[in-house]
């Protein structure tokens, strides 16, 4: 079987290989990415309505500041978000997928002033009319070198889970200095962006239904019973 790459940083990396190894995928663990707690201070307790959460380390590395704004509703991305946004005692009030932009059009009325905690890698929002916004920086995820293991790995063909953009141009970067062939590698990735930020010259690039975990597995069990590469490129 073709082996299923994943390059997230932990904990996730942990949990996708072991929910693909249950779906009978052949999954390899290399976290290309360390996550590290920025230090930030919490605005004061009434200065929000509600919190803006795209990522579940935003919430798993906020750190003892995180206390002071739990009480606002939060508006998320994917199930691991809310996930981790609910065993903080954080209310979730809706749960979206393609990422934070998307979910500001569902923008409850009531909620004008948001709390964006996120990574020093994000997306620039643009913000529906009335709204304003407060971003606080609460961690960093920092791009790890390619281990000469995954490097002797890539030589054969194989597929790389990827669940974000910066991940998709550091693989890529990565591939280059190692001087990997492209074309023997096919990349599942967790949303349209992620999907164009690997570049070009993959055997074949696919796109998961929507910005889940399970869908991306989903995705990569396809890709390996299609060993011709036409899933979904």
């Amino acid at each position: 079987m073709v082996p299923l790459v994943v390059i997230r940083p932990e904990p996730g990396c942990t949990a996708t290989v072991s929910t693909a190894r249950e779906a009978g995928l052949d999954p390899r663990g290399f976290p290309m990415f360390a996550i590290a707690p920025r230090s930030w201070q919490a605005p004061p307790h009434d200065a929000h309505d509600a919190l803006l959460l795209g990522s579940a380390n935003a919430v798993r590395h906020a750190g003892p500041e995180l206390a002071a704004v739990s009480h606002l509703p939060a508006y998320v991305v994917g199930e691991a978000t809310a996930e981790a946004a609910r065993e903080a005692g954080i209310k979730v009030i809706r749960q979206g997928q393609g990422g934070l932009q998307n979910v500001l059009g569902q923008i409850d009325p009531a909620h004008r002033r948001l709390l964006r905690l996120a990574g020093e890698e994000r997306t620039a929002l643009s913000l529906p009319p009335g709204v304003t916004m407060t971003e606080r920086v609460v961690y960093a995820s920092k791009a790890q070198p390619m281990p000469a293991e995954l490097a002797a790995l890539l030589t054969e063909p194989a597929i790389i889970a990827l669940h974000s953009a910066e991940a998709a141009h550091h693989f890529a970067a990565e591939c280059v200095r190692h001087g990997l062939r492209r074309a023997g590698l096919r990349l599942c990735a967790l949303g349209p962006r992620i999907a164009a930020a690997a570049g070009e010259g993959w055997s074949e690039v696919a796109v998961a239904a929507e910005t889940s975990d399970r869908a991306l597995l989903a995705l990569a069990r396809q890709m390996c019973q299609d060993p011709w590469g036409r899933t979904n490129s």
